[in-house]
């Protein structure tokens, strides 16, 4: 016998995309019921009709049926027939001309002032990978085949401790091949026990922030500087004041900025000008942070790739006992999409860290920590290091010869050191580096402003030009492209 309810049902079936028959029906009902298609007390058609309407079997129905009824859709009342239920809509919370949720994002008041505050400052591409994106690695010559043996040797004879919670800030194996790792090519003093895991450099950012730092703390953050560690100093409401840089790094000043609790430089290639940071400012740093009891987060960005001269050693190792907090990644010498990073920790810091670590992130990934242990201690790492800094010592040098040839030397950056993953392209005084870059990125360009890395009103304009992730034949035209643009829009 044929009822309103089952024709109401019967064309919400048929819109249904999902090709299980029980999904369809379900979906079909639920909407019906939400959207008060099928009001509350409706009587639903008896299980046998619905079925001979849709050409379901029975009991497909009499599942979903029960399926509705037990999350409280529907009732069953005997000798009477199934119904919609009176107050499934009040049990909802539904109102019925907008979802409540959607109406909460279309009012921007529903969002902290730390996360509106954020979103003004937004800095992450959309495209992370082409011509010119700074930071990015090459990704297609990584060994992936050698990291993939081992994991799956690994995977063979699987440890239990690889596949639950990580409670211990890493597998032991990798911290171990860490600690030597940093210790021969770094200069890092550290023990294994001082080396926590994280996923990447803005977890490892984010844990220290949180854990040293109350809203209202002021920060030291270099000018220009990487925009990763303001925001994640406005997320988590610390104030900061923008250090100035030249050639030998950061310029502590002398008096009238707020003492600060944490001071975050990048001494080995400060990014993203290039400079180094000289012995002499570095003691200083040191001298400073003690006397304020302040601690210095070293991110040793790009360290690996120097292309001239004796590497730098760390900020970290330059003493015994330093206020340092050293941070590292694999992003650059592997791929980001790895997705580790490291925190060297002084030794106080060390065991509450790695519990807030524990309580707030729930670490995993073990069994890749484990392979890359093995990739680290079998040289392969070191080896794939060497290689990815001849490749990029070439692209550089290609890039370099790009810039002197079709704009001259004087647009080369004044700061860079030969080492790293971008050059600064220096653009006259007064040029829109913002527009240059927006009007280069419509057309796959993928450079950045560098007036964007400022937050004080003196700014240079310029662009960061990655060369690591587009090969030397590719770079020419792309190149000449991003030329034609400046030569419009440049002063």
């Amino acid at each position: 016998m044929r009822s309103l309810a089952g024709d109401v049902i019967k064309q919400a079936f048929s819109q249904q995309p999902d090709q299980k028959l029980h999904r369809r029906l379900y979906a079909a009902i639920c909407s019906c019921i939400l959207e008060g298609s099928l009001k509350p007390a409706t009587r639903m058609p008896p299980s046998r009709d619905l079925a001979g309407e849709l050409t379901l079997s029975r009991n497909t129905v009499l599942r979903v049926y029960e399926q509705l009824q037990a999350e409280g859709y529907i009732s069953a009342r005997t000798s009477s027939g199934t119904f919609v239920t009176d107050s499934v809509l009040d049990n909802l919370n539904l109102r019925p001309n907008k979802e409540p949720a959607v109406a909460a994002l279309e009012d921007p008041t529903c969002l902290s002032a730390r996360c509106l505050e954020l979103l003004g400052h937004a800095s992450a591409s959309p495209r992370q990978w082409g011509a010119f994106i700074p930071g990015v690695p090459d990704v297609e010559h990584f060994p992936h085949r050698v990291l993939k043996k081992i994991q799956d040797r690994l995977a063979r004879r699987l440890r239990p401790e690889f596949l639950t919670y990580d409670a211990a800030g890493g597998v032991n194996e990798l911290k171990e091949a860490l600690a030597d790792y940093l210790r021969t090519a770094r200069g890092v003093r550290c023990s294994p026990e001082q080396i926590l895991i994280t996923e990447g450099i803005h977890q490892a950012l984010d844990l220290v922030t949180r854990t040293l730092c109350n809203p209202g703390d002021n920060a030291w953050i270099e000018e220009p500087g990487y925009w990763g560690i303001k925001n994640i100093l406005r997320i988590n409401a610390v104030n900061f004041s923008a250090i100035p840089v030249d050639e030998q790094g950061m310029v502590p000043p002398e008096a009238g900025e707020p003492t600060p609790k944490l001071i975050f430089v990048t001494p080995s290639h400060q990014y993203p000008l290039g400079s180094v940071m000289s012995l002499s400012r570095r003691q200083q740093l040191l001298f400073r942070a003690r006397e304020t009891r302040s601690w210095i987060v070293e991110d040793d960005y790009d360290s690996e790739f120097r292309f001239s001269g004796q590497p730098i050693p760390s900020l970290q190792g330059l003493e015994e006992e330093t206020p340092v907090i050293y941070i590292g990644t694999f992003s650059k010498t592997l791929y980001p999409a790895l997705r580790l990073g490291y925190v060297v920790l002084p030794k106080p810091l060390a065991a509450p860290l790695k519990k807030v670590h524990n309580d707030l992130y729930r670490g995993g990934h073990l069994l890749i920590q484990a392979a890359l242990a093995e990739f680290i201690r079998e040289g392969y790492y070191a080896a794939h290091i060497r290689k990815m800094r001849q490749l990029y010592s070439r692209r550089r040098q290609t890039l370099v010869e790009l810039i002197s040839r079709q704009l001259g030397e004087h647009y080369l950056g004044s700061f860079s050191s030969n080492a790293g993953l971008h050059m600064i392209l220096q653009l006259p005084a007064g040029s829109d580096d913002v527009v240059i870059a927006q009007q280069a990125n419509t057309q796959g360009l993928l450079v950045r402003p560098l007036s964007r890395y400022y937050v004080n009103e003196e700014k240079r304009s310029g662009l960061l030009l990655g060369f690591a992730s587009i090969e030397e034949h590719e770079m020419a035209a792309a190149f000449t492209r991003l030329v034609s643009i400046i030569r419009v829009n440049a002063v």
